[in-house]
């Protein structure tokens, strides 16, 4: 039973083992890939788009959208001036 025992710890010490090792070497694998590529292809820079200028937001506004809005406005401020 001794011999059984000491043969399944053994057994357990060395598949523990590979398995830490092989582990170890995919990260090591993993580490020396990411810095390749991140040397050989670098990511391009991001550009932001540009911000439309004030002219080019007033252009886009119809007249009609502002009247209306001015509208309820004053139609809002009429009602609650009165309460």
């Amino acid at each position: 039973m001794n011999e059984m025992l000491e043969s399944g710890v053994e057994l357990m010490l060395i598949g523990m083992g590979i398995v830490f090792l092989f582990l170890a070497l995919l990260v090591v694998a993993i580490s020396v890939m990411s810095s390749l590529i991140t040397r050989f292809f670098p990511e391009p820079l991001a550009v932001p788009p540009p911000i439309p200028s004030l002219a080019a937001k007033k252009k886009s506004i119809d007249s009609g959208v502002i009247a209306a809005i001015s509208a309820a406005v004053h139609h809002y401020k009429k009602q609650h001036s009165q309460q």
